[in-house]
């Protein structure tokens, strides 16, 4: 049994919210449980159109899988809304050049999936705040060349530059990690409007400090927007409590 709770919110600087979360504690096809943070990007609408479509063409894909190792499933759900999403952009002029980041992860036993493109994240947190995905961006691509530090990236103007997304070329390269759970284990999946705006530590103090899923999902949530609130945020809180390590 999982705990789990989920929430968007606009932020206080948009108009339109491009965030999409999916949450199922419930089996997807052959996967027992499915998460899916999603950012959107593009003009007007686009954004919008792009992280719903995405994440739901997603959830429909594996649930008619019949592939049995998650990565597998995962994988070919993500290649194929590639696909999909490119050719939902030739369809309409106002949906040239759009795309979507993507975090997916499921829970199979006591091992977490994860599968990344874009700059949404997944953290484990229990004694410390890992970041378990790599930002596919231009400034994590300057921290890992050496030249400026994380916390230099945090600030630098070029920071909502991203390297890879769904929608933007055919030529998809996808991360995946693996990890056995510990007793403990809290996962925070979110898009940049969070990350950007509250820092590791911060997120860490405030997961440690509430007890419930929902109110350190609605505390993040609030945290972001009164640090600026500069962007959409989307939040997933997962406790695999029952998962033996």
């Amino acid at each position: 049994m999982l705990k789990t709770f989920s929430a968007t919110d606009v932020g206080k600087k948009r108009q339109i919210n491009q965030d999409y979360v999916f949450s199922s504690e419930n089996p997807v096809g052959k996967l027992p449980n499915l998460f899916i943070v999603a950012d959107g990007m593009g003009g007007h609408a686009a954004g919008d159109f792009a992280s719903s479509f995405t994440a739901r063409f997603i959830v429909d894909e594996i649930q008619r899988s019949d592939l049995d190792n998650p990565i597998k499933n995962i994988r070919s759900a993500i290649e194929k809304a590639n696909v999909a999403l490119m050719e939902e952009a030739s369809k309409k002029p106002e949906y040239e050049g759009m795309g979507t980041t993507i975090v997916v992860a499921t829970i199979v036993e006591d091992y977490l999936y994860v599968a990344n493109v874009g700059d949404s994240r997944l953290y484990l947190i229990n004694d410390d705040i890992v970041q378990i995905t790599r930002d596919h961006s231009l400034v994590e691509e300057m921290v890992m060349a050496g030249k400026i530090d994380k916390e230099e990236a945090r600030v630098h103007p070029d920071k909502n530059i991203i390297t890879r997304a769904i929608g933007a070329s055919s030529d998809l390269k996808v991360d995946f990690f693996d990890m056995k759970l510990r007793e403990g284990d809290r996962i925070l999946m979110c898009t940049d409007g969070l990350s950007n705006m509250v820092e590791d530590r911060d997120i860490r103090t405030i997961v440690e400090r509430e007890s419930d899923v929902a109110a350190i999902t609605d505390s993040l949530i609030k945290q972001a927007n009164e640090n600026g609130g500069k962007d959409n945020i989307g939040v997933i809180i997962i406790e695999p409590f029952a998962v033996k390590a």
